[in-house]
């Protein structure tokens, strides 16, 4: 019997007993019989079960920064085992290239993610978001943001072209946010997945639940998804709105994510003209897009749009770069160009290049007959490179039919409108890429069609070296698209987490929402004692606060500041001139000669827990301070930060700094690393 692909549910691991309704998995290359596929037997109810109970259980009792942790680790664990990925992902007819791209950029987006966690949330299990907002007169009913982990699953649907990039992609902000993962790969694929999440299992890194794997069909747990999960879903539009009809998404609140394949364009400005360095880089960019994963990306280039003048140079330029692009055997080192996916993936591309060419194209090279030519030579699921051009820039084919595969049309426009309205009539893309020199077209051609796209890309001579290109979504940066493109967003850095969550608003008093929140809210309890800055973090809460001495601010001082810093600014030195402008009553302290008085007025200056000062954030100067004022400040702890690899934390102080009136001269936040134990 032809070896069944395991599923890993409900904590092990199940094979089913019987091939029947099996779909069989090719080698791409050699149409060598790998395996099948199937999720005959898995019992639905137990894997949303153990999602919702142990998954969440366990995974939600780590912090924000334990999860980061345990992501670094975890990335590092794969890392080390790329080699055997990369042998499995050449049976899906990648090159060694290309897989690079899908298994190094996928762990690295564990590593992005394990970053965010630890630097942009707090230790906590709990995540503010944005600040406080006063809700009444007196300050004692306030409100404020937070996100929190929902108590669901979050189903990952993932598509055939990156099974390691695609799962890790989405798993990273999952993971982080606290909800249990249910993977589900696509079939032709599935079996370099099923390698990667074995390996995160056998690490044994993960918290029980948090990670499960459905190969096969998924289809009955829908039935078992309700408000508190979320679908994450890569492929093609059809099938997206197809699920995000289903019950559990239209009766149940289920959320539902789509990222899904769009024909996305690359634009050649019209100062770009043959020669010039912005042709070449759009040339090459093009012909990247349509070689790597033999064109079978949701970001690749559909559409080619360029200026009238040079449609025809365009053409020839990119064939004569795709005949310099070796095509065959995805495991030899030349090779450029191997076979897509499957023999009905194949079909598929092929039929839709026909019904391109039926709806107002002509073929430039590639086609039908040059595929079967090599399908015939090296026996697998090969598609020649095809290049179309459009007779119409505004027939429906070109900008309705995906070809998904190494298959791009070019379409010429007249002048700057026109080009707009191409690059939207795709009605929603992943990306789209604009290359030019020019910052004026680039800045009204950018504008207009921002509103269509998830991510443009702007490319000339001053970042192409360091540019990723037009295909490559970054974890720092969205990627999702509006209309066709499925209306949804992964990644983002945090934003990629967010999604995940539930943001709630809380309305309370100071005191209440400092002690949900954990961070200090002004308007609420104040602790005076030994000065803050002798506590170690084991020591150190909330709230915990020094009321300075006062200081007078004399003429001199203003002087001497002046002077000693070479700030001579007319409203610290001219008595005149600065009683002129309204917003000084004469002359007045400099602004960072009242952050360093409080300093002065707050700091303790003996060895001691606090390690460093880092920086201030939020520096607001409110009421000017004249010569004869007196100034105090008071400091409290707002936030405590304890990292989980380091031996100390960072502190952030709330520091109010007011003058002899009570009347508020300066606020801002002070972060300092302090020690866990001293």
């Amino acid at each position: 019997m032809t070896e069944i692909l395991s599923s890993y549910v409900a904590g092990t691991w199940h094979t089913p007993g019987s091939a029947d309704g099996a779909r069989p998995v090719r080698d791409a290359g050699t149409g060598e019989l790998l395996h099948s596929v199937s999720s005959a037997g898995v019992d639905f109810a137990a894997v949303a079960d153990h999602a919702r109970t142990t998954g969440i259980a366990e995974l939600q009792k780590l912090t924000f920064h334990q999860r980061g942790v345990i992501l670094k680790k975890l990335a590092t664990y794969l890392m080390e085992r790329t080699k055997d990925y990369h042998e499995i992902s050449f049976t899906t007819g990648t090159t060694k290239r290309d897989a690079f791209v899908d298994i190094e950029g996928g762990i690295g987006t564990l590593f992005t993610y394990s970053g965010v966690a630890r630097r942009q949330m707090p230790n906590s299990t709990v995540h503010l978001d944005g600040g406080v907002e006063r809700l009444s007169k007196n300050g004692t009913f306030v409100g404020r943001h937070i996100l929190t982990s929902r108590q669901g699953l979050a189903l990952q649907i993932n598509a055939f072209n990156f099974p390691v990039w695609g799962m890790l992609e989405k798993f990273g902000p999952m993971f982080v946010a606290g909800v249990p993962v249910v993977v589900k790969p696509a079939t032709d694929t599935a079996h370099l997945t099923h390698a990667v999440v074995a390996d995160m299992i056998e690490s044994g890194l993960l918290p029980a639940g948090a990670i499960q794997l459905v190969t096969g069909d998924v289809t009955p747990l829908f039935d078992h998804l309700a408000e508190q999960d979320a679908i994450a879903f890569t492929g093609s539009a059809n099938t997206a709105r197809t699920l995000s009809a289903l019950d559990c998404v239209t009766q149940r609140g289920t959320r539902f994510f789509a990222e899904a394949d769009s024909l996305n364009f690359s634009l050649l400005g019209p100062d770009a003209a043959p020669g010039t360095e912005e042709f070449d880089l759009f040339v090459s960019g093009v012909v990247a897009e349509m070689t790597v994963k033999a064109g079978q990306k949701c970001t690749a280039i559909r559409r080619t749009f360029v200026p009238e003048a040079h449609a025809e140079a365009v053409g020839e330029a990119i064939i004569a770069k795709l005949s310099t692009q070796g095509v065959g055997d995805p495991r030899e080192k030349s090779t450029r160009l191997g076979p897509v996916v499957s023999d009905k993936q194949r079909t598929d591309v092929l039929d839709a290049v026909d019904q391109i060419i039926a709806g107002g194209a002509h073929l430039l090279t590639g086609g039908r007959e040059e595929s079967d030519h090599l399908a015939a030579e090296h026996g697998g699921a090969y598609v020649a490179a095809t290049v179309l051009q459009a007779d119409d820039a505004w027939a429906d084919a070109v900008h309705d039919i995906e070809a998904f595969g190494p298959v791009t049309s070019i379409i010429a426009y007249s002048d700057t409108e026109e080009a707009v309205r191409l690059a939207a009539r795709g009605r929603g893309s992943l990306v789209g890429s604009v290359v030019t020199h020019d910052r004026e077209f680039a800045t009204e051609f950018v504008r207009k069609i921002a509103p269509w796209h998830g991510r443009v890309l702007v490319l000339d001579r001053d970042d192409a070296e360091e540019s990723t290109g037009h295909g490559s979504p970054l974890p720092n940066l969205i990627h999702g698209g509006p209309g066709r493109a499925g209306g949804g967003e992964e990644m983002g850095g945090l934003r990629g987490i967010t999604h995940f969550m539930q943001r709630t608003a809380i309305q309370a008093s100071p005191d209440m929402l400092t002690a949900i929140g954990g961070e200090w809210v002004n308007g609420s309890e104040r602790r005076l004692g030994d000065h803050p800055f002798t506590k170690s973090l084991a020591d150190l809460r909330v709230g915990d606060t020094l009321d300075s001495e006062w200081r007078e601010v004399t003429l001199d001082d203003i002087e001497h500041f002046a002077n000693f810093t070479g700030d001579t600014f007319y409203a610290h030195m001219n008595e005149e001139a600065a009683a002129a402008n309204p917003f000084f009553p004469g002359r007045v302290a400099h602004g960072y000669l009242i952050v360093s008085f409080a300093a002065g007025l707050f700091v303790q200056p003996d060895p001691g827990p606090v390690l460093a000062n880092y920086g201030l954030e939020g520096l607001n100067f409110i009421t000017p301070v004249s010569p004869g004022d007196k100034l105090k400040v008071t400091l409290t702890a707002k936030r405590i930060t304890p990292r989980e690899t380091d031996e100390y934390g960072e502190v952030r102080w709330d520091a109010q700094v007011v003058n002899q009136n009570d009347e508020p001269v300066a606020n801002y936040d002070v972060l300092t690393l302090v020690a866990k134990e001293y």
